[in-house]
């Protein structure tokens, strides 16, 4: 399935694309999706929501959230576990 998925976590929005479809952000429909590789802050430490959705979804799982990702990491293995789980459908 392609398309964007978006989730309302803790009173924040979290929208995940299919970066390989040209998916465009459902906040600003304007705005293309960059892959996170090429996010400027990318290797940064992932956000508040990044954290909290990471570790929901690690625990659905039953997987462990590696220590110490980035903000590019964390959203890549978001997609993973939204794929893992099901949630990400």
């Amino acid at each position: 399935m392609t398309g964007v998925v978006v989730h309302l976590f803790e009173g924040e929005v979290i929208a995940m694309a299919d970066r390989s479809n040209g998916s465009k952000d459902p906040v600003n429909p304007d705005a293309a999706v960059k892959d996170p590789d090429d996010w400027v802050t990318g290797d940064e430490p992932p956000t508040a929501a990044q954290e909290s959705y990471l570790h929901t979804l690690a625990r659905e799982a039953g997987e462990e959230v590696p220590e110490g990702l980035t903000k590019a990491e964390a959203s890549r293995r978001i997609d993973e576990l939204q794929a893992e789980t099901g949630r990400g459908r």
